[in-house]
């Protein structure tokens, strides 16, 4: 797996979990609908760590907590 699926399964799951929107989520955190959209699409194969702690702050959570989801725990070693 990519950084970048994995940045795409936990915002998809965060989503379920709160059971809000990309839209509703892009809102909270104060990024643009198209951004967001962008990242969870895989249209942005990079998303900045900026972006990833705006989120973070926006949902309310660390970014450790952001980080600590097992499904980061098998990313590919050629991806970085």
């Amino acid at each position: 797996m990519t950084i970048s699926d994995a940045v795409i399964t936990k915002l998809k799951s965060i989503c379920d979990e709160k059971k809000i929107t990309i839209n509703r989520l892009a809102g909270l955190c104060g990024i643009t609908q198209s951004t967001l959209e962008n990242i969870v699409s895989g249209n942005s194969k990079n998303p900045k760590l900026s972006t990833i702690i705006r989120i973070c702050h926006g949902l309310n959570i660390s970014l450790y907590e952001f980080f600590s989801d097992p499904v980061f725990s098998n990313i590919d070693r050629d991806d970085y």
